[in-house]
């Protein structure tokens, strides 16, 4: 095992850990955001949640997150999140200024991974983490983040 995989093995227990018996979905999304955050090492790490807006369409709204402050409202297919809620599936971007349409909340961001959170087979939330280094993510990110998000349910 990598030292990455050992970590994230270890955030994975402590997440589990973490989430056992409450089932408040905006504290725990707030716990493991914090808890990713300070254990990685990232940027920027926080959630999308999908609300219906004024127009009545769904868009994600900012949820927990831990770093600087961020885009408040994302549309459906724009920018990485808005991507991933559409291809429900996890999207890992190395240079983000090479994603078509990028959305620049901060330009310090320079790669990003956004995983979809699933909740009875519809998207619920999207897990968005930022880094000011190009190259940061990879499948192993992509694996254990998927499985923490599987914790929210």
């Amino acid at each position: 095992m990598t030292d990455k995989e050992l970590k994230y093995t270890q955030l994975l227990k402590e997440a589990a850990a973490l989430l056992d018996g409450e089932n408040d979905l905006i504290a725990n999304m707030a716990n493991l955001a914090a808890l990713i955050h300070e254990t990685m090492g990232f940027w920027w790490t926080g959630f999308y949640i999908i609300r219906k807006g004024s127009d009545g369409k769904e868009q994600l709204v900012l949820g927990p997150f831990q770093g600087p402050i961020a885009c408040t409202r994302i549309a459906f297919g724009r920018g990485v999140c808005g991507t991933s809620w559409q291809r429900r599936d996890t999207i890992v971007v190395s240079d983000v200024e090479k994603f078509p349409g990028h959305i620049a909340c901060s330009s310090e961001s320079r790669s990003e991974i956004v995983v979809p959170v699933f909740k009875a087979d519809k998207v619920s939330a999207v897990l968005d983490i930022d880094s000011r280094y190009l190259n940061t993510f990879d499948e192993t990110d992509a694996h254990y983040l998927e499985q923490i998000v599987k914790l929210l349910n």
